[in-house]
């Protein structure tokens, strides 16, 4: 009698991988659209290393050596961590701290509301408020340097402003917006947050965009208030982009340098002088481009923090999407 095989159709080998089958030893071959692909990234990362990573890394090198205008074109003196102790050190250092979280905070602060304030009266389309929405385009999309020249020119003495305040006899004598160390850092942290309203009531116009009528309309049957709509539905409805927006206006803060430079010059003394002005300043006008290098690699560490935090805040948003 002949023995039936008890091996069923299904049970046969798996088949085996073509880098399985190639013989011992063999490096197996790539894909062809991975070299391709690498192939035409190989343009991109070489740019980005001549114009991003080859700078950043000068930069680490002078914050450690002694460079000056006169040791420019000569072998750099190594001095360590020289130029941080006397930057940490050096009397204006505290002020110019001062300053730059002040200016953070109002930047952050007032283009935060500012811009959550506009999204919600241009939320819902009507003819003004496309009318208002152009205009914050048109604001937004100003030069730093025209803008903060136009500001110049409205807050000097015998500006706009000034002739507003003495016309009115709100202020006979005027006020020094721009030249009395009191007003001077507010004057240009409260330009620089105008400037940034723009951007934030874009964003966050565009989050207010995917809430549902029928929630709204089904509020205001309720007996809901319009302060109430906007508390207990826009701004949760924005919530995920106000993280994310908020640490993008931080850095746009922290890293700002057009308005000072146009509006103050970091003036008077050093009353409006933050981080990243003071690293321009030593290194392009005291010709000390070590010490401007270690200030500015200190202002690079902080915006790098933010940085990071930015990516895991949209890490998180797309992971939860």
């Amino acid at each position: 009698m002949t023995a039936v095989s008890t091996v069923r159709p299904d049970a046969r080998a798996p088949r085996s991988s073509p880098a399985e089958a190639s013989p011992p030893g063999a490096t197996p071959r790539r894909r062809p659209w991975r070299d391709r692909r690498i192939a035409l990234a190989l343009p991109a990362a070489a740019l980005l290393a001549a114009l991003a990573v080859w700078p950043l890394l000068q930069l680490g090198r002078m914050s450690v050596h002694e460079v000056t205008g006169a040791t420019l074109n000569r072998d750099w003196e190594f001095v360590g961590l020289g130029n941080f102790a006397a930057l940490f050190a050096g009397p204006d250092f505290p002020q110019v701290l001062l300053n730059t979280v002040v200016f953070v905070l109002v930047v952050t602060v007032l283009g935060m509301a500012g811009g959550f304030a506009v999204a919600v009266s241009v939320w819902s389309g009507t003819r003004g408020g496309s009318f208002l929405l152009g205009m914050m385009v048109f604001v937004w999309a100003l030069p730093p340097v025209i803008n903060g020249s136009i500001w110049k020119f409205l807050l000097s003495d015998h500006g706009l402003v000034n002739e507003a305040l003495r016309s009115t006899g709100l202020a006979p004598d005027g006020l020094g917006f721009l030249f009395e160390p009191q007003l001077a850092l507010w004057s240009v942290a409260l330009v620089n947050a105008w400037a940034v309203i723009p951007f934030n009531a874009l964003v966050f116009r565009a989050a207010l965009l995917s809430v549902d009528e029928s929630v709204l309309e089904a509020a205001e049957v309720d007996g809901a208030r319009p302060r109430h709509r906007v508390r207990y539905i826009l701004a949760p409805q924005a919530r995920p982009a106000a993280t994310v927006l908020t640490v993008l206006t931080i850095v746009y803060a922290f890293r700002s340098f057009d308005f000072i430079y146009v509006m103050t010059s970091g003036g008077p003394g050093t009353s409006s002088t933050t981080l990243p002005y003071l690293a321009y300043v030593q290194a392009f006008r005291g010709l000390d481009y070590g010490a401007g290098a270690a200030t500015a690699l200190l202002a690079l560490a902080v915006i790098i923090v933010f940085a990071l935090v930015y990516a895991r805040d949209v890490r998180r948003t797309e992971e939860a999407s």
